[in-house]
């Protein structure tokens, strides 16, 4: 009997603290969904308006495969095989696989869709200045390969560029155009930074991590280890989003490659760069302008234009390029003139609303309530007192409860308001 009662207690035990394992492991995934920028990027392809809603249904596999670790083991070794990059396989690895696969199925297969459009371009700069073509699951990670990702702390583009990091490499900001958005230049530009952040450590992984953070911060964590300069090793000394982010590229790599393995298939975009073409401008183009007279959805205007920020390509002494659905080129070069004369340039309302900052406005009727004031409203939808005069042409700032105010606010915003 005493044996018996051990043998339950020991298997209690064991049963128990693989529950809490599996308990901790889905609070972590659940706290990570919440708070990490790597998962942020990849819910913000719900804003991105390029996806046929009709395939959205058929696009993931009913059958959720989840493979034992040393399958995962076997098939991220087997891509490390052919890259000059160390890919391991650990428990921090496999919570990314985890959300990727089993908790963000339908953006993982918006991504294999825009993989088809950016990874060849990625492979010719990252073979131009020989690097490890495997670098473009970095755009994986940092953007969800959405070429209008904007980050809360401003960085912007397929490859996620600060302003400050984006002029080091030549990269043209202002007003109406900023190259941190231009898929060839800032791959470019990705790629010069990926060979200097190399020859500083001679190491892919930590090279990957001072991407994300610095090389300061990599500097940093390599002293606290005592001159240690294995990432793994020196994991508990980086910042948390360096120790999230070479695990998060690895099953990028392994997702992205073996993504069958999970039925999950492509969601390919409602357009294709195969199905455009560019035609040079010499004037001003307004965005709501071409869009009226091509029927071209704007969305897919902004979409293969993400350089132009506010819906409006500038006059400039060069023709800028223009990137149209091929079977409206022709249309346009022979509306050319109709189309810069109705393009004025987007005056403070405009750009307000239409700026690639905000991506696409949506218009919210704020009801005001008790205790409002016209600067809490400001605050609340992340705008200006300006803005909301403008707005509101015929409203003065003595409110009252149950008044109607309208305010123009930005997708990201309103998820924001709404969680």
């Amino acid at each position: 009997m005493k044996s018996f009662i051990k043998i339950f207690l020991l298997f209690f035990l064991l049963f128990s603290n693989e529950q809490k394992s599996y308990c901790n492991e889905k609070v972590w995934i659940s706290g990570l969904k919440k708070k990490c920028p790597i998962v942020q990027m990849v819910d913000d392809l719900e804003y991105l308006k390029i996806f046929s809603l009709n395939n959205k249904i058929n696009s993931v596999g009913d059958t959720i495969s989840k493979p034992q670790d040393l399958e995962y083991e076997y098939y991220i070794a087997a891509i490390g095989k052919q890259s000059p990059i160390d890919f391991d396989y650990n428990k921090h690895v496999r919570k990314y696989i985890d959300i990727y696969t089993l908790e963000r199925r339908e953006q993982v297969s918006q991504m294999l869709g825009l993989a088809e459009m950016y990874f060849p371009l990625f492979e010719d700069y990252l073979d131009k200045y020989q690097l490890p073509l495997e670098l473009k699951y970095l755009a994986v990670v940092e953007s969800a390969l959405n070429p209008l990702a904007i980050s809360k702390t401003g960085a912007v583009g397929l490859w996620q560029f600060k302003i400050n990091t984006g002029k080091m490499f030549n990269l043209s900001i202002n007003s109406f155009v900023d190259e941190r958005m231009d898929p060839d230049k800032s791959t470019e530009a990705a790629c010069l930074y990926l060979q200097y952040l190399y020859r500083i450590f001679n190491d892919w992984h930590l090279a990957l991590a001072a991407y994300n953070v610095g090389p300061g911060a990599i500097n940093n964590a390599i002293a606290r280890s005592g001159g240690e300069t294995n990432f793994w090793k020196i994991y508990d000394n980086l910042p948390e989003a360096a120790q999230n982010y070479v695990p998060a590229f690895i099953a990028a790599a392994y997702v992205m490659s073996n993504h069958s393995r999970h039925n999950i298939v492509p969601e390919k975009p409602i357009i294709s760069y195969s199905q455009t073409d560019t035609v040079m401008v010499s004037k001003p183009v307004n965005f709501n302008a071409l869009a009226k007279a091509t029927g071209i959805p704007i969305e897919i205007i902004r979409f293969l234009n993400p350089i132009f920020k506010q819906d409006y390509i500038p006059e400039s002494t060069s023709k800028h390029s223009l990137r149209l659905p091929a079977d409206k080129t022709t249309f346009f070069i022979k509306n050319e003139v109709e189309i810069y004369s109705k393009s004025t340039k987007p005056n403070n309302a405009e750009s307000k609303e239409n700026s690639a900052g905000s991506l696409q406005k949506q218009k919210i009727i704020h009801t005001v309530k008790s205790g409002d004031s016209m600067h809490k409203i400001a605050i609340i939808y992340g705008c200006t007192l300006d803005d909301i005069f403008i707005w509101n042409p015929k409203v003065d700032s003595t409110l009252s409860i149950g008044q109607s105010i309208t305010v123009w606010i930005n997708q990201k915003q309103l998820f924001k308001l709404n969680q």
